[in-house]
C-alpha cells in the first residue's frame, strides 16, 4: 500500500469539495458569526484554505511553535483568494509530499507554543489531523451557510440543497 500516493489522492479529492464551500463564503458578512464563542465567517473560511498548506509544514518541519512562529492568516477579499489560498496550499504540500518516502512519514512532529507542548505525533499524523480540520472546520461552514440560508453543496453525497450530486 503507498501510503502518500493515497494521502495526495485524499488531499485533492477534499480540495473539490472544499472549492465548492469556500466559494459561497459571502463577503458582506465576513465578521458574521452564529455564537459569541465561535469564529467569524471569514477567520473560519481562511483557516479552512489554509489547512490545506499543514501536510507541507510536516514535510519540511519537525515541529511549530507559536512563541517563534505566531500565525497570521492570509488576508483575503474575495472568494478568489480564498481558493488561491486552497490551491497553493495544496499545491506546496503535493509536492512536499511526492519528495519524502514512507518511511520519513514515522518521524515525530511536535506543536507547541514554547515549553507547552499542545499536541506531539508524527509526521503522518500531522497529515491526518490536517485532513479530520479541513472536514470539521467545512462542515462548521455549512453550518454557517445554512444559517445564512445559503444552499449548502453535496460533500459525499447529495446534500438537501443539491440533489444534482
Amino acid at each position: 500500500m503507498d501510503i502518500i500516493k493515497l494521502v495526495k489522492q485524499e488531499l485533492a479529492q477534499e480540495a473539490v469539495t472544499t472549492r465548492k464551500f469556500l466559494e459561497l463564503v459571502p463577503f458582506d458578512k465576513t465578521d458574521w458569526t452564529p455564537h459569541e464563542k465561535s469564529m467569524k465567517m471569514i477567520d473560519l473560511a481562511t483557516h479552512i484554505a489554509d489547512l490545506f498548506s499543514w501536510p507541507k509544514l510536516g514535510v519540511e518541519t519537525d515541529e511549530l511553535d507559536f512563541a517563534t512562529a505566531p500565525y497570521h492568516p492570509a488576508k483575503v477579499e474575495t472568494n478568489g483568494q480564498l481558493i488561491a489560498t486552497l490551491d497553493k496550499g495544496l499545491e506546496e504540500s503535493l509536492a512536499g509530499l511526492s519528495e519524502v518516502e514512507e518511511a520519513f512519514l514515522e518521524r515525530p512532529w511536535v506543536l507547541r507554543t514554547a515549553e507547552h507542548i499542545h499536541a506531539e505525533m508524527t509526521k503522518y499524523g500531522l497529515i491526518r489531523v490536517s485532513l479530520n480540520q479541513i472536514i470539521h472546520h467545512r462542515a462548521q461552514l455549512g453550518v454557517y451557510l445554512r444559517l445564512l440560508n445559503i444552499p449548502i453543496p453535496g460533500s459525499y453525497g447529495p446534500s438537501a440543497d443539491d440533489q444534482n450530486f
